[in-house]
């Protein structure tokens, strides 16, 4: 069984910043990528960004520039930097992970919410 903890959403004026950090914990063998999701009401759960256990990225065109994701080498750690805050990036933020094994599969968690007001 894979959990995955996130923390440090919040609310935060237009232009601000936060930091999300999620922890994976539980049977993990052999992580592929790490990322950052989220879903606004009504809308899709859309990418954010991810990261690979070599440390290659990829961001939504949205957040390019902005935000920054980043793994602890060798931990089930991974964060998100979120700079330059804006109304649209509300959301609830889930932490994801795959496997080398089945790389299309994604462990999920539980989320955390984020408020940008303006």
């Amino acid at each position: 069984q894979v959990q995955l903890v996130e923390s440090g959403g919040g609310l935060v004026q237009a232009g601000g910043s936060l930091r999300l950090s999620c922890t994976a914990s539980g049977s993990i063998s052999g992580i592929n990528r790490m990322g950052w999701f989220r879903q606004a009401p009504g809308k899709q759960r859309d990418l954010v960004a991810t990261i690979t256990n070599g440390g290659s990225t990829n961001y939504a065109d949205s957040v390019k520039g902005r935000f920054t994701i980043s793994r602890v080498s060798g931990k089930s750690t991974v964060y998100l930097q979120m700079n330059s805050l804006k109304p649209e990036d509300t959301a609830v933020y889930y932490c994801a992970l795959n496997t080398i094994r089945s790389p299309s599969t994604w462990y999920w968690g539980q989320g955390t919410q984020v408020t940008v007001s303006s």
